[in-house]
């Protein structure tokens, strides 16, 4: 009985720490409210200069919830860039649809870098400017090339979206990428592998095909893994992590009661 009360206590202890946060938050309603996929907003944002007048290489990542009831849980991410004096940006993701009956799911566009995603902002995760992101870009290009999982795609646990931006992470560690934990797919290690860099390039991470696992690295901080699902803490910044809701960073400026 013993054994059976410790079993039972560690499961209750998941669900509090883990599903509680995520319930509240799809009871919070988090995702778009458009009312159809084909009328959501898709248009530019303007969190991308244009190259008309930014002329410095650049390098983003966005970060937007996804379409309908998933928007509660998860985000989709995608990277964006520009060499110096281009005249367009060269978007890279990865979308589900696509990789159907043997698909290629890896897009590149160079449509609009920042676009609402089916009625949802995007929030920009990373970005580097100038003379270091075109150094880095070549090294992005074949992180891109390397990733193993283009024509493979599962929502949970990956891979996915997420699975490829953090692929890139892992690669160029300059990125210094920080995905939260609404970015389910980042903890599947591309290759299926146990063990590989933290999704920030610095650090390690185990994971157990994107199941379960945990985080140690100077950018991330702490995290532990289960079921997709992400409670960490991010000592650098002094941020929460917690399912659903993603980063709560509580003495920040956008934090603070007027």
């Amino acid at each position: 009985m013993a054994a059976v009360r410790k079993v039972f206590l560690v499961i209750l202890c998941a669900i509090l720490l883990f599903g509680l946060p995520q319930m509240l938050s799809v009871a919070a309603g988090t995702s778009s409210e458009a009312s159809s996929w084909s009328s959501a907003r898709r248009d530019a944002t303007g969190l991308s200069p244009s190259p008309e007048t930014h002329k410095e290489a650049i390098i983003q990542i966005f970060g937007a919830r996804t379409w309908g009831w998933r928007g509660n849980f998860a985000i989709h991410t995608w990277i964006s860039m520009k060499r110096k004096d281009a005249d367009n940006y060269d978007r890279y993701e990865v979308i589900g649809w696509r990789a159907r009956n043997g698909g290629n799911a890896l897009v590149h566009s160079r449509s609009a870098p920042d676009n609402h995603w089916f009625g949802n902002t995007p929030e920009v995760l990373a970005v580097v400017e100038g003379p270091e992101a075109e150094k880095l870009i070549d090294r992005i290009e074949a992180s891109i090339e390397s990733y193993p999982h283009k024509y493979e795609y599962r929502v949970w646990p990956g891979p996915n979206s997420n699975s490829f931006i953090a692929h890139i992470g892992r690669e160029v560690p300059e990125l210094e990428l920080d995905l939260p934990p609404t970015a389910i797919g980042k903890d599947f290690i591309s290759g299926s592998h146990l063990l590989g860099n933290a999704v920030s390039g610095r650090g390690m991470q185990f994971s157990l095909l994107g199941l379960g696992g945990f985080t140690l690295s100077p950018v991330e901080g702490v995290e532990v893994h289960l079921l997709g699902l992400t409670l960490g803490l991010d000592i650098d910044d002094f941020a929460l992590k917690i399912p659903g809701f993603g980063r709560l960073e509580p003495f920040s400026e956008q934090n603070e009661l007027p």
